[in-house]
Protein backbone atom coordinates (compact mmCIF):
# COMPACT_ATOMS: atom_id res chain seq x y z
CA UNK A 1 0.00 0.00 0.00
CA UNK A 2 0.96 3.53 -0.70
CA UNK A 3 1.45 5.63 1.95
CA UNK A 4 1.77 9.46 1.62
CA UNK A 5 4.62 11.29 3.28
CA UNK A 6 3.19 12.83 6.69
CA UNK A 7 4.62 16.16 5.67
CA UNK A 8 3.93 16.98 2.36
CA UNK A 9 4.16 20.92 2.18
CA UNK A 10 1.00 22.51 0.57
CA UNK A 11 2.62 25.12 -2.06
CA UNK A 12 0.49 27.90 0.50
CA UNK A 13 3.34 27.35 3.44
CA UNK A 14 6.03 27.27 0.72
CA UNK A 15 4.93 30.61 -0.39
CA UNK A 16 5.17 32.06 2.96
CA UNK A 17 8.18 30.37 3.88
CA UNK A 18 9.58 32.34 0.58
CA UNK A 19 8.17 35.55 1.54
CA UNK A 20 9.48 35.19 5.17
CA UNK A 21 13.22 34.24 4.07
CA UNK A 22 13.06 36.62 1.23
CA UNK A 23 12.08 39.77 3.58
CA UNK A 24 14.38 38.56 5.52
CA UNK A 25 17.28 38.52 3.20
CA UNK A 26 16.38 41.89 1.80
CA UNK A 27 16.99 43.86 5.02
CA UNK A 28 20.27 41.91 5.82
CA UNK A 29 22.22 41.65 2.62
CA UNK A 30 20.46 45.12 1.00
CA UNK A 31 19.15 47.40 2.99
CA UNK A 32 21.67 49.96 5.36
CA UNK A 33 20.58 49.90 8.57
CA UNK A 34 19.15 53.56 8.22
CA UNK A 35 17.15 51.90 5.53
CA UNK A 36 16.01 48.62 7.98
CA UNK A 37 15.26 50.76 10.61
CA UNK A 38 12.84 52.89 8.76
CA UNK A 39 11.13 49.41 7.29
CA UNK A 40 10.90 48.40 10.51
CA UNK A 41 9.12 51.61 11.67
CA UNK A 42 6.67 51.12 8.73
CA UNK A 43 5.54 47.58 9.36
CA UNK A 44 6.48 46.58 12.96
CA UNK A 45 3.38 46.28 15.53
CA UNK A 46 4.43 48.62 18.19
CA UNK A 47 1.75 49.81 20.93
CA UNK A 48 2.75 53.79 21.05
CA UNK A 49 1.05 53.89 17.56
CA UNK A 50 -2.25 53.95 20.20
CA UNK A 51 -1.59 55.34 22.64
CA UNK A 52 0.15 58.81 24.38
CA UNK A 53 4.18 58.29 23.93
CA UNK A 54 6.90 59.71 23.67
CA UNK A 55 5.82 60.57 19.85
CA UNK A 56 2.08 61.31 18.70
CA UNK A 57 0.49 58.12 17.10
CA UNK A 58 0.16 60.37 13.74
CA UNK A 59 3.65 61.66 13.67
CA UNK A 60 4.51 57.66 13.47
CA UNK A 61 6.43 56.20 10.26
CA UNK A 62 3.18 55.10 8.28
CA UNK A 63 0.54 57.85 10.04
CA UNK A 64 -3.13 56.51 10.41
CA UNK A 65 -2.24 53.27 8.10
CA UNK A 66 0.32 51.56 9.67
CA UNK A 67 -2.25 51.58 12.49
CA UNK A 68 -4.19 48.64 10.54
CA UNK A 69 -1.79 47.12 8.59
CA UNK A 70 0.80 46.78 11.59
CA UNK A 71 -1.55 43.91 13.03
CA UNK A 72 -0.51 41.60 10.26
CA UNK A 73 2.97 42.69 8.31
CA UNK A 74 4.50 42.62 11.42
CA UNK A 75 4.55 38.89 11.50
CA UNK A 76 6.64 38.66 7.82
CA UNK A 77 9.64 40.55 9.51
CA UNK A 78 12.43 38.55 12.22
CA UNK A 79 14.83 39.85 15.03
CA UNK A 80 17.74 37.35 13.28
CA UNK A 81 18.16 34.10 11.22
CA UNK A 82 17.87 32.34 14.36
CA UNK A 83 14.66 33.54 14.83
CA UNK A 84 13.50 33.15 11.36
CA UNK A 85 14.81 29.25 11.49
CA UNK A 86 12.88 28.41 14.70
CA UNK A 87 9.46 29.81 13.18
CA UNK A 88 10.27 27.80 10.36
CA UNK A 89 10.59 24.46 12.38
CA UNK A 90 6.95 24.99 13.81
CA UNK A 91 5.18 26.24 10.96
CA UNK A 92 6.76 23.40 8.62
CA UNK A 93 4.54 20.36 10.74
CA UNK A 94 1.73 22.28 12.24
CA UNK A 95 0.72 24.90 9.05
CA UNK A 96 1.04 22.30 7.04
CA UNK A 97 -1.40 19.93 8.75
CA UNK A 98 -3.41 23.11 8.80
CA UNK A 99 -3.20 24.34 5.44
CA UNK A 100 -4.01 20.68 4.17
CA UNK A 101 -7.74 21.07 5.91
CA UNK A 102 -8.34 24.38 5.11
CA UNK A 103 -6.53 25.22 1.89
CA UNK A 104 -4.91 28.16 0.80
CA UNK A 105 -7.03 31.20 0.75
CA UNK A 106 -8.42 29.95 4.58
CA UNK A 107 -4.83 29.30 5.56
CA UNK A 108 -3.70 32.62 4.47
CA UNK A 109 -7.10 34.36 6.26
CA UNK A 110 -6.11 32.39 9.32
CA UNK A 111 -2.87 33.23 9.76
CA UNK A 112 -3.83 36.98 9.64
CA UNK A 113 -6.45 36.88 11.51
CA UNK A 114 -3.75 34.82 13.95
CA UNK A 115 -1.01 37.24 13.79
CA UNK A 116 -3.86 40.03 14.50
CA UNK A 117 -4.87 38.31 17.69
CA UNK A 118 -1.16 38.10 18.73
CA UNK A 119 -0.82 41.79 18.10
CA UNK A 120 -3.89 43.24 19.95
CA UNK A 121 -2.84 40.70 23.11
CA UNK A 122 0.55 42.52 22.46
CA UNK A 123 -1.31 45.81 22.58
CA UNK A 124 -3.17 45.62 26.10
CA UNK A 125 -0.03 44.10 27.69
CA UNK A 126 2.01 47.25 26.60
CA UNK A 127 -0.57 49.62 26.30
CA UNK A 128 1.00 53.20 25.60
CA UNK A 129 4.78 51.93 25.58
CA UNK A 130 7.36 51.94 23.12
CA UNK A 131 7.46 48.01 22.46
CA UNK A 132 7.94 47.17 18.45
CA UNK A 133 7.01 43.58 18.17
CA UNK A 134 8.40 41.28 15.00
CA UNK A 135 7.93 37.75 14.15
CA UNK A 136 5.61 35.09 12.72
CA UNK A 137 5.07 33.03 16.13
CA UNK A 138 1.52 34.49 17.09
CA UNK A 139 0.28 33.27 13.82
CA UNK A 140 2.35 30.43 14.15
CA UNK A 141 1.03 29.73 17.61
CA UNK A 142 -2.45 29.96 16.27
CA UNK A 143 -2.00 27.06 13.60
CA UNK A 144 -0.57 24.75 16.63
CA UNK A 145 -4.23 25.52 18.43
CA UNK A 146 -6.21 24.76 15.25
CA UNK A 147 -4.02 21.20 15.01
CA UNK A 148 -5.05 20.72 18.15
CA UNK A 149 -8.63 20.31 17.11
CA UNK A 150 -8.04 17.49 14.61
CA UNK A 151 -4.57 16.30 14.38
CA UNK A 152 -4.60 14.09 17.72
CA UNK A 153 -7.55 12.81 16.80
CA UNK A 154 -8.07 8.67 15.85
CA UNK A 155 -6.20 8.46 12.33
CA UNK A 156 -5.28 12.07 12.45
CA UNK A 157 -2.22 13.30 10.87
CA UNK A 158 -0.08 13.59 14.55
CA UNK A 159 -1.75 10.61 15.46
CA UNK A 160 0.09 7.21 15.68
CA UNK A 161 -2.94 5.57 14.00
CA UNK A 162 -2.77 7.48 10.84
CA UNK A 163 -2.86 6.43 7.81
CA UNK A 164 -0.66 8.39 5.56
CA UNK A 165 -3.71 9.35 3.21
CA UNK A 166 -5.02 12.93 3.02
CA UNK A 167 -8.00 11.68 4.81
CA UNK A 168 -5.73 11.81 7.60
CA UNK A 169 -6.08 15.82 7.34
CA UNK A 170 -10.20 15.88 7.35
CA UNK A 171 -11.32 13.37 10.12
CA UNK A 172 -13.45 15.19 12.92
CA UNK A 173 -12.78 17.95 14.84
CA UNK A 174 -13.18 17.25 18.13
CA UNK A 175 -14.98 19.88 20.42
CA UNK A 176 -12.91 21.99 22.58
CA UNK A 177 -14.79 19.96 25.82
CA UNK A 178 -13.46 16.88 24.04
CA UNK A 179 -9.86 18.74 23.00
CA UNK A 180 -9.20 19.13 26.58
CA UNK A 181 -9.83 15.06 27.54
CA UNK A 182 -6.83 14.28 25.30
CA UNK A 183 -3.64 13.16 27.12
CA UNK A 184 -1.86 13.92 23.93
CA UNK A 185 -3.13 17.28 23.70
CA UNK A 186 -2.99 17.93 27.56
CA UNK A 187 0.43 16.92 27.77
CA UNK A 188 1.53 19.40 24.41
CA UNK A 189 -1.06 22.34 25.85
CA UNK A 190 1.68 21.89 29.39
CA UNK A 191 4.95 22.06 27.00
CA UNK A 192 3.57 25.03 24.94
CA UNK A 193 2.59 26.77 27.98
CA UNK A 194 5.92 25.91 30.16
CA UNK A 195 8.16 27.11 27.46
CA UNK A 196 6.07 30.36 27.37
CA UNK A 197 6.21 30.99 30.54
CA UNK A 198 9.94 30.51 30.19
CA UNK A 199 10.20 33.13 27.24
CA UNK A 200 8.28 35.72 29.75
CA UNK A 201 11.16 34.96 32.43
CA UNK A 202 14.22 35.43 30.32
CA UNK A 203 15.88 36.50 27.51
CA UNK A 204 16.72 34.40 24.57
CA UNK A 205 20.15 35.64 22.29
CA UNK A 206 19.95 35.15 19.05
CA UNK A 207 16.48 35.98 18.87
CA UNK A 208 15.96 39.84 19.01
CA UNK A 209 19.64 41.03 20.78
CA UNK A 210 19.06 39.53 23.98
CA UNK A 211 15.55 40.77 24.12
CA UNK A 212 12.63 39.10 26.36
CA UNK A 213 9.68 37.13 23.91
CA UNK A 214 7.14 38.40 22.94
CA UNK A 215 4.64 35.63 24.46
CA UNK A 216 1.68 37.69 25.17
CA UNK A 217 1.60 37.57 21.52
CA UNK A 218 1.84 33.91 21.17
CA UNK A 219 -1.08 33.68 23.96
CA UNK A 220 -3.17 36.01 21.62
CA UNK A 221 -2.36 33.88 18.45
CA UNK A 222 -2.87 30.38 20.16
CA UNK A 223 -6.01 31.07 22.20
CA UNK A 224 -7.47 33.19 18.46
CA UNK A 225 -6.45 29.56 16.82
CA UNK A 226 -8.18 27.34 19.09
CA UNK A 227 -11.26 29.33 19.34
CA UNK A 228 -11.91 30.81 15.72
CA UNK A 229 -10.95 27.16 14.28
CA UNK A 230 -14.67 26.22 13.24
CA UNK A 231 -14.96 29.73 11.36
CA UNK A 232 -12.24 28.51 9.20
CA UNK A 233 -12.75 24.81 9.20
CA UNK A 234 -14.36 23.67 5.61
CA UNK A 235 -14.40 20.28 7.01
CA UNK A 236 -16.95 21.17 10.07
CA UNK A 237 -19.97 19.91 10.82
CA UNK A 238 -21.41 17.59 13.94
CA UNK A 239 -18.28 16.57 15.36
CA UNK A 240 -17.79 13.32 16.94
CA UNK A 241 -14.92 13.11 19.88
CA UNK A 242 -12.72 9.89 18.62
CA UNK A 243 -10.03 9.49 21.52
CA UNK A 244 -7.21 7.43 20.67
CA UNK A 245 -8.30 3.77 20.51
CA UNK A 246 -11.88 4.69 20.37
CA UNK A 247 -13.94 2.89 18.70
CA UNK A 248 -15.27 5.10 15.29
CA UNK A 249 -19.02 4.52 14.31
Amino acid sequence: MNREPALNIPPVILAVLAALALIHAVRVFLLTPEQNNELLWLFAFDPIRYGIGLLPPADLPGGRGAQIWTFVTYAFFHASWIHLGVNVIWLLPFGTAVARRFGAVRFLFFFAVTAAAGALAHLFAYSGHDAPVIGASAAISGTMAAAMRFAFQSGGPLNFRRTGREADFHVPAAPLSGVLRQPAVLAFLLAWFGVNLLFGLISLPGVGEGEVVAWQAHLGGFLAGLLLFSWFDPDHGPQTFNAPGATQH
